[in-house]
Formats: C-alpha cells, sequence, structure tokens
C-alpha cells in the first residue's frame, strides 16, 4: 500500500505537470513541469522525501527499460534520419561531452562551497 501511495504523489505531480503545459504555452515538456513541481514541493517540505523515496528509486532503476521504445522508434524511421546521421552523431557527442564537464564543474563547486561552510 505505501508503493501505491508513492507512486499516486509521482502521477500527482506529473498530472499538474500536464495542467501546466496545458496553461503555459511554452516549448517545454509536461514533464519537466511536474518534475519542477515535485521539487519544489519537496525543497518547502511539503512532500517529505519519505514520502516518495522508495518509488522514485523504483522507476530510477527502471529507467533503461524506458528507453527500449524510444531506441525502436529511432530504428523504425531509420529511412528518415539515415541521411541526417553524421551530424546527428556529432551534435550528440560534443553536447554529451558539454554536459559532463559542465556537471563535472557544478559538482566540484557544490562539494567545495559545502566543505567551506562546514568549516
Amino acid at each position: 500500500m505505501r508503493y501505491l501511495k508513492q507512486f499516486g504523489i509521482i502521477l500527482f505531480f506529473t498530472f499538474l505537470g500536464e495542467v501546466c503545459k496545458y496553461f503555459i504555452h511554452l516549448p517545454i515538456p509536461a514533464g519537466i513541469y511536474g518534475l519542477v513541481l515535485l521539487l519544489i514541493a519537496l525543497m518547502t517540505r511539503v512532500i517529505e522525501l519519505e514520502q516518495v523515496k522508495e518509488a522514485s528509486a523504483f522507476l530510477i532503476e527502471i529507467m533503461p527499460l524506458m528507453f527500449i521504445p524510444a531506441s525502436v522508434g529511432i530504428l523504425n524511421s531509420w529511412g528518415i534520419l539515415k541521411n541526417i546521421c553524421i551530424p546527428v552523431i556529432i551534435v550528440t557527442v560534443l553536447t554529451t561531452v558539454i554536459v559532463m564537464a559542465v556537471t563535472g564543474r557544478v559538482t566540484q563547486f557544490v562539494i567545495r562551497r559545502d566543505k567551506r561552510r562546514k568549516t
């Protein structure tokens, strides 16, 4: 029963994201709105981490399975994509490296800032 309640909370915020997407006409996916709303609720302690911890851990564990339909979709669209394959690969590799570098720098900054606060 605990897991159903946790999934219900996550689905509620997903629904709120869909509502935001309906009313806010920006090119932002509804899931992002839902994640931001859930983050705000967690930061303001409207929702405690323990209320969604196990269900969110489960969703993270099965995340690789969620990419299978997208991968199959890419395979089905190969006829269209083969003409732009090289530019897509280059952009994907470059953006991946940039995201990894920025993430590493931000993580280092946060760790150093936390160490300074503790001393």
